[in-house]
């Protein structure tokens, strides 16, 4: 499949399931005034995702206009504890190269799956995209957005709550209608 419509499929699920279910109260303002960057890599090793992973921290530091990266793994890391591996390995070197407090990381797979929760509780499916991807934050504008929103700790109870209400079916087909 093209990085074309990878991106596409990843922009719809922004649009369809992060937005339409108010999962991130600040997504909409960042598609609406494309500050968006979508990078695809079809790597499979760690340790290629992972300079892919730093090569979007770089672009971040040069370009200011670009909000956040979502960078989208469709070919690799299609087993959840594989894909929290490369998680944990990326906040290391968030802190190995002076990243920390600048940036963070926000993970989302296809098969998340929250500690404590089972496989099918709607409640993953505030995680669940269509492909294993890696989203790059800044954290002053996280801290920002926060200070504005109300109440801004209710978010992931929240969204919890509104998955489980709709029940799995509905956040499975939701989700698969993006692909």
């Amino acid at each position: 499949m093209s990085s074309t419509q990878i991106i596409a499929q990843t922009e719809k699920w922004i649009t369809d399931v992060v937005i339409g279910c108010n999962f991130c109260p600040f997504a909409a303002k960042e598609v609406k005034q494309k500050t968006i960057r979508y990078q695809v890599d079809y790597g499979t090793d760690t340790k290629a995702c992972l300079a892919a992973f730093l090569q979007e921290c770089i672009n971040l530091d040069n370009d200011p206009q670009t909000e956040t990266t979502i960078l989208i793994l469709p070919d690799g890391f299609a087993a959840f504890d594989d894909y929290l591996d490369l998680v944990a390995l990326a906040e290391k070197l968030l802190k190995k190269n002076g990243y920390e407090g600048v940036y963070q990381v926000a993970g989302f797979h296809p098969l998340y799956q929250f500690a404590g929760t089972a496989l099918d509780d709607a409640a993953n499916y505030t995680n669940r995209s269509v492909y294993p991807m890696l989203h790059i934050l800044r954290e002053a504008s996280i801290e920002a957005a926060l200070l504005r929103y109300k109440n801004p700790e209710s978010i992931p109870e929240n969204n919890i709550d509104f998955a489980r209400d709709k029940g799995t079916g509905y956040m499975k087909m939701l989700r698969d209608a993006c692909l």
